[in-house]
Protein backbone atom coordinates (compact mmCIF):
# COMPACT_ATOMS: atom_id res chain seq x y z
CA UNK A 1 0.00 0.00 0.00
CA UNK A 2 1.56 3.39 -0.90
CA UNK A 3 2.28 7.13 -1.90
CA UNK A 4 5.39 8.73 -3.51
CA UNK A 5 6.67 10.02 -6.83
CA UNK A 6 8.36 13.82 -7.75
CA UNK A 7 7.85 17.59 -8.85
CA UNK A 8 6.37 20.69 -6.92
CA UNK A 9 3.15 22.17 -6.10
CA UNK A 10 2.11 24.58 -4.14
CA UNK A 11 -1.13 23.25 -2.09
CA UNK A 12 -2.39 22.00 1.03
CA UNK A 13 -4.74 22.55 3.24
CA UNK A 14 -5.03 21.64 7.15
CA UNK A 15 -7.92 19.84 8.01
CA UNK A 16 -8.90 18.05 10.98
CA UNK A 17 -11.07 14.69 11.41
CA UNK A 18 -11.97 12.79 14.32
CA UNK A 19 -11.79 8.89 14.87
CA UNK A 20 -14.62 7.33 15.07
CA UNK A 21 -16.59 4.16 14.30
CA UNK A 22 -19.60 3.40 12.78
CA UNK A 23 -20.53 3.61 8.61
CA UNK A 24 -18.81 5.89 6.16
CA UNK A 25 -21.82 7.87 4.38
CA UNK A 26 -21.21 7.50 0.63
CA UNK A 27 -21.98 10.63 -1.99
CA UNK A 28 -25.46 10.88 -2.27
CA UNK A 29 -25.01 10.99 -6.41
CA UNK A 30 -22.47 8.47 -6.95
CA UNK A 31 -13.56 10.05 -1.29
CA UNK A 32 5.42 13.37 7.89
CA UNK A 33 7.77 15.06 5.73
CA UNK A 34 6.32 12.53 3.79
CA UNK A 35 6.36 9.14 5.14
CA UNK A 36 6.69 5.84 2.52
CA UNK A 37 3.56 3.92 3.92
CA UNK A 38 3.41 0.56 3.07
CA UNK A 39 0.89 1.01 0.15
CA UNK A 40 3.63 3.37 -0.43
CA UNK A 41 7.59 3.01 -1.29
CA UNK A 42 10.00 5.89 -2.62
CA UNK A 43 10.87 6.10 -5.73
CA UNK A 44 14.01 7.67 -6.86
CA UNK A 45 13.26 10.57 -9.03
CA UNK A 46 10.02 10.03 -11.27
CA UNK A 47 9.86 6.09 -10.40
CA UNK A 48 12.03 3.38 -10.81
CA UNK A 49 10.81 0.37 -13.25
CA UNK A 50 10.00 -2.85 -11.64
CA UNK A 51 10.95 -6.01 -13.39
CA UNK A 52 9.10 -6.34 -16.04
CA UNK A 53 8.21 -2.59 -16.74
CA UNK A 54 9.16 -0.63 -19.55
CA UNK A 55 11.86 1.69 -19.22
CA UNK A 56 11.09 5.12 -18.45
CA UNK A 57 10.37 7.58 -21.40
CA UNK A 58 9.06 10.86 -20.36
CA UNK A 59 9.08 12.25 -16.14
CA UNK A 60 5.47 12.42 -14.29
CA UNK A 61 4.01 15.81 -15.60
CA UNK A 62 4.97 18.03 -12.41
CA UNK A 63 0.90 19.42 -12.41
CA UNK A 64 -0.32 16.02 -11.84
CA UNK A 65 1.71 15.32 -8.45
CA UNK A 66 0.78 16.35 -5.33
CA UNK A 67 3.14 17.59 -3.01
CA UNK A 68 5.80 17.27 -5.08
CA UNK A 69 5.72 13.54 -4.31
CA UNK A 70 2.63 11.61 -4.37
CA UNK A 71 0.33 10.15 -7.11
CA UNK A 72 -3.17 11.65 -7.53
CA UNK A 73 -5.44 8.02 -7.63
CA UNK A 74 -8.79 9.18 -7.09
CA UNK A 75 -11.35 10.81 -7.94
CA UNK A 76 -9.37 13.63 -9.77
CA UNK A 77 -6.47 13.10 -12.42
CA UNK A 78 -4.92 16.88 -12.42
CA UNK A 79 -5.24 20.04 -11.13
CA UNK A 80 -7.43 20.96 -13.73
CA UNK A 81 -10.04 18.27 -12.78
CA UNK A 82 -9.79 19.81 -9.19
CA UNK A 83 -10.35 23.47 -10.45
CA UNK A 84 -13.20 22.78 -12.71
CA UNK A 85 -15.09 20.84 -9.40
CA UNK A 86 -13.84 24.00 -7.13
CA UNK A 87 -15.77 26.55 -9.59
CA UNK A 88 -18.86 24.19 -9.89
CA UNK A 89 -18.84 23.70 -6.14
CA UNK A 90 -18.47 27.24 -5.57
CA UNK A 91 -21.34 28.11 -7.46
CA UNK A 92 -24.04 25.75 -6.39
CA UNK A 93 -22.12 23.60 -3.60
CA UNK A 94 -21.75 20.94 -6.29
CA UNK A 95 -20.51 17.65 -4.95
CA UNK A 96 -19.62 18.81 -1.52
CA UNK A 97 -18.11 15.17 -0.46
CA UNK A 98 -15.10 16.31 -1.99
CA UNK A 99 -14.48 18.21 1.01
CA UNK A 100 -14.94 15.08 3.25
CA UNK A 101 -11.98 12.79 3.93
CA UNK A 102 -14.04 10.16 5.23
CA UNK A 103 -17.18 9.85 2.21
CA UNK A 104 -14.36 10.42 -0.46
CA UNK A 105 -12.35 6.78 1.10
CA UNK A 106 -15.32 4.91 1.06
CA UNK A 107 -16.38 6.42 -2.37
CA UNK A 108 -13.44 5.36 -3.15
CA UNK A 109 -13.52 1.53 -1.81
CA UNK A 110 -17.34 1.09 -3.03
CA UNK A 111 -18.06 3.17 -6.04
CA UNK A 112 -14.53 3.11 -7.75
CA UNK A 113 -12.54 -0.31 -6.35
CA UNK A 114 -16.42 -1.79 -6.24
CA UNK A 115 -16.02 -3.60 -2.76
CA UNK A 116 -19.61 -2.54 -2.44
CA UNK A 117 -18.75 -4.99 0.96
CA UNK A 118 -16.48 -2.36 2.50
CA UNK A 119 -19.25 0.28 3.87
CA UNK A 120 -17.56 1.00 7.65
CA UNK A 121 -15.42 3.48 8.68
CA UNK A 122 -13.52 2.36 11.91
CA UNK A 123 -11.21 4.94 12.64
CA UNK A 124 -10.35 8.55 10.70
CA UNK A 125 -6.38 10.18 11.82
CA UNK A 126 -5.67 13.52 10.12
CA UNK A 127 -2.14 15.09 10.73
CA UNK A 128 -1.85 18.21 8.50
CA UNK A 129 -2.44 18.27 4.87
CA UNK A 130 -2.80 14.24 5.59
CA UNK A 131 -5.85 12.03 6.30
CA UNK A 132 -6.30 8.22 6.62
CA UNK A 133 -9.12 6.64 6.75
CA UNK A 134 -9.54 3.18 8.12
CA UNK A 135 -12.33 1.28 6.24
CA UNK A 136 -13.48 -2.19 6.84
CA UNK A 137 -16.63 -4.60 7.28
CA UNK A 138 -18.58 -6.35 10.00
CA UNK A 139 -17.09 -9.70 10.34
CA UNK A 140 -19.07 -12.83 11.92
CA UNK A 141 -19.62 -11.72 15.30
CA UNK A 142 -20.99 -8.09 14.24
CA UNK A 143 -17.44 -6.57 14.99
CA UNK A 144 -15.62 -4.71 12.11
CA UNK A 145 -12.50 -5.48 10.81
CA UNK A 146 -10.22 -3.18 8.92
CA UNK A 147 -9.65 -3.71 5.29
CA UNK A 148 -7.39 -0.99 4.48
CA UNK A 149 -5.80 2.55 5.50
CA UNK A 150 -6.80 4.36 2.77
CA UNK A 151 -3.97 7.41 2.61
CA UNK A 152 -5.57 10.59 1.42
CA UNK A 153 -4.16 14.34 0.35
CA UNK A 154 -5.82 17.76 0.03
CA UNK A 155 -5.39 18.35 -3.75
CA UNK A 156 -5.39 22.08 -5.29
CA UNK A 157 -5.14 25.27 -3.29
CA UNK A 158 -7.42 27.45 -1.56
CA UNK A 159 -9.56 26.46 1.67
CA UNK A 160 -11.78 24.20 -0.66
CA UNK A 161 -8.76 21.76 -1.35
CA UNK A 162 -10.79 18.74 -2.17
CA UNK A 163 -9.63 15.40 -0.94
CA UNK A 164 -7.64 12.93 -3.11
CA UNK A 165 -6.66 9.15 -2.31
CA UNK A 166 -3.14 9.00 -3.02
CA UNK A 167 -2.69 5.38 -1.78
CA UNK A 168 -3.11 3.15 1.41
CA UNK A 169 -1.20 1.57 4.04
CA UNK A 170 0.07 -1.89 4.51
CA UNK A 171 -0.61 -3.72 6.91
CA UNK A 172 -0.16 -7.57 7.08
CA UNK A 173 -0.83 -7.41 2.94
CA UNK A 174 1.39 -5.32 0.70
CA UNK A 175 2.02 -4.33 -2.62
CA UNK A 176 5.67 -3.03 -3.14
CA UNK A 177 5.89 -4.31 -7.20
CA UNK A 178 5.94 -2.10 -8.95
CA UNK A 179 7.16 0.63 -7.08
CA UNK A 180 4.96 3.98 -6.33
CA UNK A 181 5.52 6.24 -8.79
CA UNK A 182 6.95 3.55 -11.48
CA UNK A 183 6.23 4.06 -14.99
CA UNK A 184 5.11 0.98 -16.31
CA UNK A 185 3.96 -1.43 -19.29
CA UNK A 186 1.56 -4.27 -20.25
CA UNK A 187 2.07 -6.86 -19.30
CA UNK A 188 3.16 -5.82 -15.42
CA UNK A 189 4.40 -8.12 -12.57
CA UNK A 190 2.81 -7.33 -9.57
CA UNK A 191 3.81 -8.87 -6.09
CA UNK A 192 4.39 -8.26 -2.35
CA UNK A 193 4.15 -9.90 0.67
CA UNK A 194 1.05 -11.24 2.77
CA UNK A 195 0.01 -12.98 6.17
CA UNK A 196 -2.89 -15.41 6.03
CA UNK A 197 -4.10 -18.40 5.42
CA UNK A 198 -5.67 -19.98 1.98
CA UNK A 199 -5.20 -16.65 0.06
CA UNK A 200 -7.22 -15.86 -3.49
CA UNK A 201 -5.45 -12.80 -4.21
CA UNK A 202 -6.88 -10.68 -7.28
CA UNK A 203 -5.27 -7.76 -9.01
CA UNK A 204 -6.77 -5.07 -10.84
CA UNK A 205 -5.32 -2.28 -12.91
CA UNK A 206 -7.77 0.97 -12.58
CA UNK A 207 -7.90 4.50 -14.27
CA UNK A 208 -10.82 7.06 -13.07
CA UNK A 209 -13.04 7.58 -15.95
CA UNK A 210 -13.44 3.33 -16.71
CA UNK A 211 -16.34 1.67 -14.96
CA UNK A 212 -14.78 -1.70 -15.29
CA UNK A 213 -10.74 -2.56 -15.25
CA UNK A 214 -8.20 -1.90 -17.70
CA UNK A 215 -6.77 -5.37 -17.08
CA UNK A 216 -7.40 -8.48 -14.46
CA UNK A 217 -5.92 -11.27 -12.77
CA UNK A 218 -7.25 -13.04 -9.95
CA UNK A 219 -7.22 -16.81 -8.28
CA UNK A 220 -3.63 -16.60 -7.16
CA UNK A 221 -3.01 -18.61 -4.64
CA UNK A 222 -0.67 -17.36 -1.60
CA UNK A 223 -0.47 -17.87 2.33
CA UNK A 224 1.84 -18.09 5.00
CA UNK A 225 3.68 -15.45 7.64
CA UNK A 226 5.15 -12.49 5.53
CA UNK A 227 4.81 -14.53 2.43
CA UNK A 228 5.59 -12.93 -1.02
CA UNK A 229 3.09 -13.21 -3.25
CA UNK A 230 3.65 -12.26 -6.85
CA UNK A 231 1.30 -12.40 -10.48
CA UNK A 232 1.23 -10.66 -13.87
CA UNK A 233 -1.52 -8.33 -15.71
CA UNK A 234 -1.85 -7.45 -19.16
CA UNK A 235 -4.16 -4.19 -19.23
CA UNK A 236 -4.53 -1.73 -22.06
CA UNK A 237 -3.99 2.38 -20.97
CA UNK A 238 -3.96 5.47 -23.14
CA UNK A 239 -0.15 7.05 -22.77
CA UNK A 240 0.39 9.73 -19.95
CA UNK A 241 -1.91 8.42 -17.95
CA UNK A 242 -1.99 7.52 -14.01
CA UNK A 243 -3.29 4.14 -13.55
CA UNK A 244 -3.64 2.27 -9.54
CA UNK A 245 -2.87 -1.11 -9.21
CA UNK A 246 -4.94 -3.39 -6.63
CA UNK A 247 -4.37 -6.43 -5.11
CA UNK A 248 -7.17 -7.91 -2.87
CA UNK A 249 -8.22 -11.09 -0.85
CA UNK A 250 -11.07 -12.23 1.00
CA UNK A 251 -13.41 -15.33 0.69
CA UNK A 252 -13.02 -16.63 4.28
CA UNK A 253 -15.72 -14.27 6.30
CA UNK A 254 -16.26 -11.84 3.18
CA UNK A 255 -15.91 -11.28 -0.31
CA UNK A 256 -13.19 -9.11 -0.09
CA UNK A 257 -11.40 -9.02 3.35
CA UNK A 258 -8.17 -6.54 2.43
CA UNK A 259 -7.05 -4.51 0.01
CA UNK A 260 -3.76 -2.61 -1.02
CA UNK A 261 -3.41 -0.21 -3.86
CA UNK A 262 -0.43 1.74 -5.67
CA UNK A 263 -0.09 4.36 -8.18
CA UNK A 264 1.99 4.02 -11.40
CA UNK A 265 2.00 5.67 -14.76
CA UNK A 266 1.67 4.87 -18.65
CA UNK A 267 4.62 6.91 -20.74
CA UNK A 268 3.61 9.48 -22.70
Amino acid sequence: MRAFAVGVLPLLVVLVAGCGGGVGEAPADSTRAPEPTSAVSTPSAAGTPSAGSTPQTAPIPRETLIAGHYQPLWPFSDTAEVAAWQRAHQESGHEAWHLDARRTATAFTRDYLGFTGIDQVVKVVAEGEHARVHVGYRGETDRTAVAAVVHLMKYGTGQDAPWEVVGTDDTSFSLTKPAYGATVGSPLTVGGRITGVDESITIHVRHPGSDTPLGEQSSLPAGGEKAPWSGKVTFTAKPGRTLTIVASTGGHIAEVERFTVTGVSVPS
